[in-house]
């Protein structure tokens, strides 16, 4: 491959000229949206880079957007969001900017603290990748800068969001499951922890809705407690044929304890997960799960970023990315004699 791409190689391999190229790259006047995104794809194939040094220095900008996530979405049992990042980064690139990861430690979130990269002027936008505490969305609004939420909501926040059809996909995985003559299925998530386990929820309970069956409290079961931190999950009795699993990691969870009390996944019961990470092929059977579109969620991040850093009043409101599911071996047909749980062992988190 060339190592020093120029704009006239773009614009030689898309039949255009220098200026056009120069135009699109840099985000201005006289070229077609769809143009521009194929000229920047182009570029970022071929391996160009902006020289953003200099343009930072005419434009006045730093040429980063910060990444700021919360402590406790970090770590190695936490790749979800670290893939997210990875794929925002590579975007950012193809725009001449850079990604920083910037995590929001639990001290600084509850004194209510700016990030560094906010209060030391190293960025032109901040993307909050995660959900943070009501308090501290209330500083995020106080940054004058523009910012974007992604991966949850908040109804009270002025501030553009991005988030997976959490909903929908839960309502779907739910009727997939009653197709196969589950009737007694649990939900598994803490419903008052984040936007996105609120809405899977609330798919899961639509989908008992429309099939005409009752919201039974008992099957509501808690995963974590108010600060995130998983905690034993207490199963009901007798065993319900199937659980909705908020996340994959939780699935992966429940089927090791599950195993443990002397079941087998999905012989006695099926469990199905969300997110399609790490987790889902690790468990055995692998997890039916809910593929979030990460790619997407983060082209719709940056793009909407860079427009409003174009644009400070842009604004593009709450924003649904589609999912789809996975099939795998976690789920059966159900199994219609109920089972009685005859044993009791902590899960290990």
């Amino acid at each position: 491959m060339k190592s020093n791409i120029t704009m006239r190689d773009i614009a030689n391999k898309l039949g255009v000229s220098s200026v056009t190229v120069s135009k699109a790259l840099n985000d201005k006047e006289g070229v077609s949206e769809e143009l521009k995104q194929k000229i920047k794809a182009l570029a970022g194939e071929m391996g160009y880079r902006y020289n953003s040094a200099a343009k930072s220095i005419k434009d006045g900008l730093s040429k980063n957007i910060g990444v700021l996530i919360p402590e406790r979405f970090t770590g190695m049992s936490h790749s979800f969001y670290l893939r997210v990042y990875q794929q925002i980064s590579l975007l950012l690139d193809q725009y001449g900017y850079f990604g920083i990861l910037n995590i929001l430690s639990n001290e600084d979130e509850e004194s209510l603290n700016f990030p560094r990269v906010y209060s030391e002027k190293k960025v032109d936008g901040i993307i909050v990748l995660g959900q943070i505490s009501k308090k501290y969305i209330e500083t995020v609004q106080n940054m004058e800068l523009p910012k974007i939420f992604l991966d949850f909501y908040d109804e009270h926040a002025d501030i553009d969001s991005i988030v997976t059809d959490n909903f929908y996909g839960a309502y779907e995985m739910t009727n997939y499951l009653i197709r196969n003559g589950h009737r007694r299925i649990a939900y598994v998530g803490n419903i008052y922890s984040t936007s996105s386990i609120q809405d899977r929820f609330l798919g899961y309970y639509k989908s008992l809705l429309e099939h005409g069956m009752h919201l039974d409290q008992a099957l509501i079961l808690n995963d974590r407690d108010e600060k995130g931190k998983f905690i034993d999950i207490s199963l009901p009795t007798p065993l319900p044929t199937a659980f909705v699993c908020n996340c994959d990691q939780i699935a992966y969870l429940l089927v090791d304890k599950l195993k443990l009390l002397g079941y087998s996944v999905p012989e006695d019961c099926s469990v199905v997960g969300f997110d399609n990470d790490i987790y889902a092929t690790l468990t055995t059977p692998q997890l039916t799960t809910v593929e979030v579109d990460i790619e997407q969620m983060a082209k719709s991040a940056v793009k909407f970023m860079m427009d409003k850093i174009e644009n400070p009043h842009r604004r593009f409101g709450r924003v649904m990315v589609q999912g789809n599911i996975i099939y795998r071996e976690s789920v059966r047909e159900a199994n219609t004699e109920p089972t009685k749980i005859t044993q009791e062992k902590p899960l290990s988190m």
